[in-house]
């Protein structure tokens, strides 16, 4: 069976940081593309970010550029999301999603159970 599971979320102050960890089992990362997103109450899903599988190539929503990094690690068959300089707009359960591809294409097809990140003074 095919799982992702997120953990690292929690509530932070505006400004603060969290690592979330995205780790898969029932299959290796290596060759799926790894996206992060979010939902937040009331609002549509929306992508965070994507890293390919090919060369690692990264990309970002314009609302988290220069605050989030995504990385991966195949040896730990893990998936992270950086999140620095956190906005009370960034408040939202966040999910990772794989993607059988080498590049971030956009048909996740495996997902995970999401993490809630809380922003609030």
């Amino acid at each position: 069976q095919v799982q992702l599971v997120e953990s690292g979320g929690g509530l932070v102050q505006p400004g603060g940081s969290l690592r979330l960890s995205c780790a898969a089992s029932g299959f290796t990362l290596d060759y799926y593309a790894m996206g992060w997103f979010r939902q937040a109450p009331g609002k549509e899903r929306e992508g965070v970010s994507c890293i390919s599988s090919s060369d690692g190539s990264t990309y970002y929503a314009d609302s988290v550029k220069g605050r989030f990094t995504i990385s991966r690690d195949n040896a730990k068959n893990t998936v992270y999301l950086q999140m620095n300089s956190l906005k009370p707009e960034d408040t939202a359960v966040y999910y990772c999603a794989a993607e059988k591809a080498a590049w971030c294409q956009g048909d996740f097809g495996s997902w995970g159970q999401g993490t809630q990140v809380t922003v609030s003074s």
